[in-house]
């Protein structure tokens, strides 16, 4: 697939932060898959399905809530691609259950892509095919960056619909000194402003602290972030 149909994608992408449809619809338009669902893992946002392209993508997700393995659980708790082409070869060792109902649905290769931002990983992207397909490098690369941008969408809806609820999380956004820790972040991790604010925001939400707070320690020293290759992870 040509790299203008990633860039067109990624533009569409970009520019669509509220239609769910369109963060799996960037997926099927640039790789050779046949669906892809959205999710949210685990206990930052709760496990659900955000988007599906149909059924049986949905039915997979569903599968890995239910069973509580899978490549979006291995994607999300190591924030890296989980990336399986043959699922006949050595996934049922891996996922016995989840693999065992995949091939039985008709599912030949998986590929899961990890949602987060910052040290914050709360889902992950999951592209099936009914025929066995490999994804280079490249096309790994890419999924990846369409990924974050799904990410950035994801956690900006659900700090959104807390905002809407409580009237807290964004208006975080104007304090001085949450702009002040935006601009430690944004040194650190060499990210936009929105993006280190939104480091900010998600570290707060997972540890269930107020973004004041979370500031705070940013400016005194006592929370850094660092990059961990692709992962942005908390210092020891």
């Amino acid at each position: 697939m040509t790299s203008e149909a990633f860039d067109g994608a990624m533009e569409v992408l970009e520019s669509q932060p509220d239609r769910l449809e369109g963060y799996y619809e960037a997926f099927l338009s640039v790789f050779p898959v046949g669906g892809a669902a959205v999710s949210t893992v685990g206990e930052v946002l709760g496990s659900e399905t955000l988007a599906a392209s149909d059924a049986l993508a949905a039915r997979l997700d569903e599968l890995q809530f239910d069973l509580g393995e899978g490549p979006c659980w291995d994607a999300m708790r190591a924030a890296q691609p989980v990336l399986v082409p043959e699922i006949r070869s050595g996934a049922s060792a891996r996922w016995p259950a989840f693999a065992e109902s995949a091939v039985r649905d008709g599912v030949a290769s998986l590929f899961a892509f990890p949602l987060g931002v910052g040290p914050v990983r709360f889902g992950a992207v999951d592209l099936y095919s009914v025929h066995p397909v490999h994804l280079s490098g490249a096309q790994a690369r890419q999924a990846g960056a369409l990924a974050q941008v799904v990410s950035r969408h994801v956690l900006r809806r659900a700090l959104n619909a807390i905002g809407a609820e409580e009237g807290e999380a964004v208006t975080a956004f104007s304090r001085r000194i949450v702009h002040q820790a935006s601009g430690v972040v944004l040194a650190q991790l060499d990210l936009s402003a929105d993006d280190a604010r939104l480091v900010i925001q998600g570290q707060a939400f997972a540890t269930s602290r107020p973004m004041m707070e979370v500031a705070q320690d940013i400016i005194d020293g006592r929370l850094r972030f660092v990059r961990d290759g692709s992962r942005i992870e908390v210092a020891e």
